[in-house]
């Protein structure tokens, strides 16, 4: 069955070049959003001719993303650091992956939380950056936390690792710490040496993000101060620079280098690159028409080295604009080949679900927990439409499948089909009630579609032949989900199936239609 969603072409490829005819062009800008969508605290480096680059995962699975370019604009998401089973010392808070490629090997220093403990620095690596990974465990978990890990060389060629002790979760001070790896990378020895602290009112309660590069004699950290998230999120970007590694470092008294605009809210926690000579930052900020319902997006920054030596960007603020075509974001899964691709997404807190993908169809094994068993997918807008057919008759008694807002396990809105009903799910802080329901004739399948409007309003409505929209009535025209992102991240759309063990939901495909 089709749905009567029409969805726009892509965007044509990014191409370089001028004609013998014309005049050279002036510099590619390179200030673009390259990583759109729920991309936090993203981080790059190079390896040969090829750029990588992966983000926070927070309780998102697979975790850790790894994407390649060769021109830092045009992405490819090509794999995950963990792409099925998290380590076994971890539970939680995956954050803040940083790379380091020495003699051959890659490593990936990361933050997640210990099981029943607190946050740790710990690191995984691998013959070849794109995996497989072999973790190590963690290095550093002191007891107000440890988070934000990133390896550099001193000025003597001994690697260190330099991280930030997560005293604002205790109401304390942030110092950045740094300390020597072993020569497996994989282990702290000798002492750890505190570079500095949060001490100017700009930073507010925190400094962290540290991301180091070497330019002119000098040893530079890009860093973030405040705070990150959420719609009252005041992040911006700082820079401090020492002759030695470990110091003494001098904040540069133009902080914040990099700061909000009428176009991008709270921009920091990123990582520098180069390329043919110019210099870039990769980092994240909130789009402000969307700000937290789509996340922290992945924005590319360029800047120069001023005649003092240091790092400048233009008007202090990303000069990235906002995607104007956003239809070539939009999602159309018709669920072809034998596999699921690697955008799918679960959330960590259960193991990876169960999913068959053959002829055309997705078979999702349900659970009974929560919501149930959860496949979701990063929206790129505040404003669209999403969609998806199931196979109703196949549905066994008492077993629901369907298309859910989900900001996490604990807070959705869903619309849900089963037992001869179609029904809308209200989930708040683990809390379901069912907000309204209607009767529907036998058929074979059914198609359930959600209109979400700013991230706020939503609306459901299904249809037995996939033209005819049958709206769901409410108290109210639409929804409040203002509820639905969590602090620290964006809301995703998801196909559900609740079940008892050894049911599943079978779905023909999946729809997000992006609108501005």
């Amino acid at each position: 069955m089709s749905i009567e969603l029409e969805l726009a072409a892509p965007l044509a490829p990014f191409t370089v070049g001028v004609s013998p005819e014309v005049a050279p062009a002036p510099a590619r800008s390179y200030d673009h959003v390259v990583l759109p969508g729920d991309f936090p605290d993203p981080t790059i480096t190079k390896i040969g001719d090829t750029y990588w680059a992966s983000a926070t995962s927070a309780e998102w699975g697979a975790v850790f993303p790894l994407f390649t370019s060769k021109n830092l604009l045009d992405w490819e998401l090509v794999g995950h650091v963990f792409p099925d089973k998290l380590p076994d010392w971890a539970g939680s808070n995956f954050w803040a992956p940083e790379f380091y490629q020495e003699n051959g090997r890659t490593y990936v220093y990361y933050t997640a939380r210990q099981k029943g403990g607190v946050l740790c620095v710990g690191v995984a690596s691998a013959d070849r950056p794109e995996g497989p990974y072999h973790d190590h465990g963690p290095l550093i978990g002191q007891e107000a936390g440890s988070i934000d890990g990133f390896a550099m060389p001193d000025e003597n060629g001994d690697l260190y690792l330099i991280w930030k002790e997560d005293g604002n979760s205790c109401h304390q001070d942030t110092p950045i710490w740094a300390q020597r790896l072993n020569p497996e990378r994989t282990a702290l020895i000798g002492e750890a040496t505190e570079l500095f602290e949060n001490d100017a009112r700009w930073e507010g309660p925190l400094v962290e993000g540290s991301a180091l590069v070497r330019h002119d004699g000098w040893f530079y950290m890009f860093y973030a101060g405040n705070s990150c998230c959420g719609k009252s999120c005041n992040y911006a970007t700082g820079v401090a620079r020492s002759r030695k590694l470990l110091g003494p470092w001098e904040k540069y008294e133009q902080n914040p280098i990099l700061d909000r605009n009428t176009t991008w809210k709270c921009p920091g926690h990123g990582t520098v690159t180069e390329m043919d000579g110019r210099w870039f930052l990769l980092h994240h900020a909130y789009l402000a028409d969307s700000h937290e319902f789509v996340g922290r997006q992945g924005l590319l920054s360029e800047f120069t080295w001023n005649a003092q030596g240091w790092p400048e960007f233009v008007n202090r603020s990303p000069q990235a604009a906002p995607l104007t075509n956003v239809a070539a974001l939009n999602v159309a899964d018709e669920f072809e080949g034998d596999e699921l691709g690697l955008e799918w997404q679960w959330p960590i807190i259960s193991p990876k679900p169960t999913t068959t993908v053959r002829d055309g169809q997705l078979r999702l094994a349900a659970g009974s927990s929560r919501l149930g068993t959860l496949l979701a997918r990063r929206t790129h807008v505040a404003t669209y439409k999403a969609a998806t057919t199931l196979d109703f008759a196949s549905l066994p008694a008492d077993t629901f499948a369907g298309l859910a807002a989900v900001g996490d396990p604990y807070n959705a809105l869903a619309l849900m089909a089963g037992n001869g009903q179609v029904q809308i799910w209200h989930v708040k802080s683990g809390k379901q009630q069912c907000l309204a329901q209607a009767f529907i004739e036998p058929c074979d399948t059914i198609t359930l579609r959600l209109e979400v409007w700013g991230g706020q309003r939503y609306r459901f409505a299904y249809s037995t032949d996939g033209a005819t929209w049958q709206p769901l009535p409410t108290e109210s025209f639409t929804l409040n989900g203002t509820y639905l992102p969590p602090w620290d991240r964006g809301v995703r759309v998801a196909l559900v199936a609740q079940g008892t063990e050894g049911t599943a939901a079978t779905f023909n495909n999946f729809i997000i239609r992006n609108q501005r």
